[in-house]
């Protein structure tokens, strides 16, 4: 009895305490139907992805939460494909020359309208909503930062109680790469993080049209996230989202991310065939490339000195992929 005593405790610490999360599932966070403002059916956009093998999409409307209850009955298989519920909560505000500035963020997993909510700023707005979709139980995103040129740093460092936000979105006149003086979404998302503001970068199709195709049409299948859960459900989406298990990805797809407090490893799932290239750069403060690496795994050890880092992967065709930041401190 000793005897297996003995090699029942030698086996609970060799056994891994933190396995972390198993699964990948790949997903859109912002899409849109005839139920606002765009050219394809609920039911036509959810086959869609499906048949474009992802397993989540979440649909959000503007202004307007569509059932995905008959969605899931028809489209739905365990642990392969799930439809989300979710509104585009379309707050806007008069600058002094007259002109509206879209203050957009996604609820995702809702079960109610939010109507949008004003204020005398742009940053009240953006808060207002902000709150309003927290307190529904819902997740916000912050849509598109540079369309119409709606929010800028100090607006998004300024406001409170939001995790993720999009850096890049393939909709139409978004502004991604930024211009004219004016910097693009990702040296924004390098911005809030120097200044110790923890946030993570999605990407998102922002899906308005199936029936026409072309660079002039806001198109899937451009930009999603890989989402790291147990098990393919709302919540669990949510969850992994809300605590930056996920990365975004335009075409590169990642086998594993491992943080610990010493090392920072980017594992790169390589197609079977072709002669891709990758290149890794570790991103840290100021949006300084802190190392640059074209092994796979790709490894930075993490000297607590970064403020942050996280990854940037870029391929040989164009493609690329984001890893969520951690912060180290540091000056």
């Amino acid at each position: 009895m000793r005897k297996l005593w003995t090699l029942f405790l030698v086996v609970l610490f060799l056994w891994p305490v933190t396995p972390g999360y198993s699964k990948w599932y790949k997903g859109n966070t912002h899409t849109h139907t005839v139920n606002s403002d765009g050219d394809s059916s609920p039911d036509a956009v959810a086959r869609w992805y499906k048949e474009q093998r992802y397993n989540f999409v979440v649909i959000t409307d503007h202004d307007f939460v569509t059932s995905v209850q008959g969605l899931n009955a028809v489209f739905a298989a365990e642990d392969k494909f799930l439809v989300l519920s979710g509104e585009e909560v379309s707050g806007k505000l008069e600058d002094k020359t007259g002109r509206s500035l879209p203050v957009h963020l996604n609820a995702i997993n809702l079960e109610k309208t939010i109507p949008p909510l004003g204020g005398e700023s742009v940053l009240e707005v953006l808060q207002n909503n902000i709150d309003a979709i927290n307190r529904s139980g819902a997740l916000a995103q912050i849509n598109h930062p540079n369309f119409r040129w709606a929010l800028g740093l100090d607006q998004m460092y300024a406001a409170q109680n939001y995790k993720i936000f999009e850096i890049a979105n393939f909709s139409t006149n978004c502004n991604d790469a930024g211009g004219g003086g004016l910097i693009g979404t990702e040296a924004l998302w390098d911005s809030l993080l120097t200044r110790g503001k923890l946030a993570y970068g999605v990407a998102s199709d922002d899906t308005h049209e199936l029936k026409s195709w072309g660079p002039g049409y806001s198109n899937p299948g451009r930009g999603w996230v890989w989402v790291r859960c147990d098990k393919l459900t709302a919540e669990g989406i949510v969850t992994a989202l809300d605590r930056g298990d996920f990365y975004a990805s335009t075409g590169v797809t990642l086998k594993d991310i491992k943080i610990t407090d010493k090392s920072y490893t980017v594992e790169i799932e390589k197609p079977e065939r072709g002669e891709t290239r990758y290149t890794v750069c570790f991103i840290g403060r100021t949006g300084k490339v802190l190392g640059q690496s074209y092994e796979n795994p790709a490894v930075y050890r993490i000297t607590g000195r970064e403020g942050y880092v996280r990854a940037k992967v870029i391929d040989s065709n164009g493609f690329a992929a984001w890893t969520q930041p951690v912060m180290t401190g540091g000056k």
